[in-house]
């Protein structure tokens, strides 16, 4: 019987008790809750547009449209330009209708040379809205 005794007290010993580690625990996590509220994170300040909602476009601002065939020729309002004119027809346009961009439409077979001109001579015009559009 004594042996049974003995096995007895050696299992009430080998039981850990949880609550004192359960506390801890808590402890910590309260402690960190609480601190973590006290952290600022370093960021960015982001100026956003007024205007959520895009832009609607008046159909009397048409946008002018400067079209570079394959052979090089340079077409503005169905016509074609002397490359030495173009800047001077898109002031024009543009004296016209300032809020107007400029869409330069070169071919795929076209030269960046002449493509280059025509955005050099769109900038020079005072012209600040240049796009290229594909054909």
């Amino acid at each position: 019987m004594r042996r049974n005794f003995s096995n007895r007290q050696d299992e009430e010993e080998a039981e850990i008790n949880l609550t004192p580690m359960l506390d801890v625990v808590f402890i910590m996590l309260i402690f960190f809750i609480v601190t973590a509220t006290f952290v600022k994170e370093q960021g960015l300040d982001v100026n956003q547009p007024d205007d959520d909602k895009p832009k609607t476009v008046d159909p009397d601002k048409k946008s002018i449209v400067v079209r570079i065939t394959s052979r090089d020729r340079i077409q503005i309002a169905q016509r074609d330009v002397d490359p030495r004119n173009v800047r001077s027809n898109i002031e024009r346009l543009h004296a016209e209708n300032p809020e107007a961009p400029v869409i330069i439409q070169p071919h795929a077979d076209s030269r960046t040379e002449t493509m280059v001109l025509v955005m050099d001579s769109a900038r020079l015009a005072g012209v600040r809205n240049v796009s290229l559009a594909s054909n």
